[in-house]
């Protein structure tokens, strides 16, 4: 009987520890279409990413292949802008969670609704900030790619100019942004 009750605290213990280290640690799962030549940001796909060339938003758009290039370039542009918009509208409502959390007042919750609407609105308006610095055409199916990229400092002054953004959301928009990018990306404010 005593060895049952040791084997079961045992296993308590080690499913313990191993339930603390999943919380601990974070998953990473690599993005990889596997396109062989392609340059490594086809493989890696849209993404928010802290690197020596800014806090950026990276979006991956694609466009099979079409007899006018340029059509087909122009919907692979906008595939990649869409990607933007999409890591966007998820970064804005992690922030705006946060701070609807962090007000507490009943009156400012009941705002929350009119934040999430104007949060809606300006990521759709200013996605056209988001520039395409890349193209990739496959040479062995014709499918185009391009990459569309937003800095993080854009989106600050976005913010900060915006006419219709809650004043209190802009507020902790300002102090809380960069520690919310950092946490998407996996790095430690």
């Amino acid at each position: 009987m005593m060895r049952v009750i040791r084997i079961g605290r045992f296993a308590a213990i080690a499913l313990a520890v191993l339930w603390l280290g999943a919380c601990a640690s974070r998953t990473t799962v690599p993005s990889n279409l596997g396109i062989a030549d392609a340059p490594d940001w086809v493989n890696q796909g849209s993404q928010a990413l802290d690197n020596h060339d800014g806090r950026l938003i990276h979006g991956i758009g694609s466009a099979p292949a079409m007899n006018d290039l340029s059509l087909q370039m122009s919907t692979a542009d906008e595939r990649a802008r869409a990607e933007v918009a999409r890591v966007l509208s998820s970064f804005m409502h992690i922030v705006s969670q946060d701070y609807a959390s962090s007000v507490g007042a009943a009156a400012e919750r009941q705002n929350e609704a009119s934040v999430s609407r104007e949060i809606e609105d300006f990521t759709r308006q200013n996605v056209s900030g988001a520039r395409v610095i890349a193209h990739w055409r496959n040479p062995k199916n014709g499918r185009t790619w391009s990459l569309a990229e937003l800095d993080l400092h854009q989106i600050k002054q976005m913010v900060a100019n915006s006419q219709a953004m809650n004043a209190g959301f802009k507020s902790y928009f300002e102090s809380h942004a960069s520690n919310v990018f950092d946490s998407m990306t996996g790095e430690m404010p």
